[in-house]
């Protein structure tokens, strides 16, 4: 008697897994209504993914753009979501409809990778930010991850920066997160009516990513000064014309 052994079917690596092989994703904690910890970090989180967005920078970088905050990234079944304050992850997108379970975080053999940059902000001393999220986050392989302790809670560095070498992380050179086009900066300045030094995205020239009403005012600026600008060419216009109506009479 032969016995034939069952023939594996192909997988595309570059696809999600088929149907057969994915979990049951009603066992996966997606949300727990839980707040998040501060009106600060609340903002600081908006300010780290809605700029992305406004300011187009996919297109700007040539390539899908995932941006989001407070949302679970899942690496393994029975395994409990860990929660970044930001994420970016380049050549992924988000599915059409947000609402079935498998759709509403980031489960990493979903999307076909994991983020390729995390942010933590730091609000009290037990986050485990330079310890045991850090390790977790170079064992799921993300490239980049940034610490903003605003308060200085964890040393005198309100900024650290790090890219993934290897199995661990090592600084990254001038905040520069090469990989992804994108840099870390800290700008002191105004954001939704509250004066603090932020953490900002940034282009290579540390020019900060603008938000939806940044590029609002400049156009603002840009059409007034475009405005200005005309109102003086038809003064200066005027005057000519008024300059060669005289000499027009004098001559007469």
């Amino acid at each position: 008697m032969t016995i034939t052994a069952a023939t594996a079917p192909e997988v595309d690596p570059t696809k999600p897994p088929p149907a057969e092989y994915l979990p049951d994703y009603d066992q996966f904690v997606t949300e727990d209504d839980a707040p998040v910890d501060n009106f600060f970090s609340e903002k600081q989180q908006r300010l780290l993914t809605e700029p992305l967005y406004s300011a187009r920078m996919a297109e700007r970088l040539g390539r899908p753009l995932l941006a989001a905050a407070n949302v679970g990234v899942f690496y393994g079944e029975g395994q409990p979501a860990i929660v970044p304050d930001a994420l970016v992850s380049l050549d992924v997108e988000l599915a059409a409809d947000l609402w079935p379970k498998a759709n509403r975080s980031y489960f990493i053999w979903r999307f076909g990778k994991p983020p390729d940059a995390v942010v933590e902000i730091v609000s009290n001393r037990e986050g485990g930010e330079l310890g045991s999220k850090r390790e977790r986050y170079a064992r799921l392989g993300v490239a980049y991850y940034v610490v903003f302790d605003p308060q200085r809670l964890l040393g005198e560095e309100a900024l650290r920066c790090y890219e993934l070498r290897g199995r661990t992380y090592a600084p990254c050179a001038e905040n520069w997160l090469g990989d992804i086009g994108l840099g870390v900066r800290l700008w002191d300045g105004e954001y939704e009516g509250v004066k603090a030094v932020w953490l900002r995205w940034c282009d290579q020239e540390g020019n900060v990513i603008p938000t939806g009403a940044e590029l609002a005012e400049a156009e603002r600026a840009r059409a007034e000064a475009e405005r200005q600008r005309a109102e003086e060419e038809q003064r200066r216009a005027e005057e000519a014309r008024q300059q060669a109506a005289a000499e027009r009479q004098r001559a007469e």
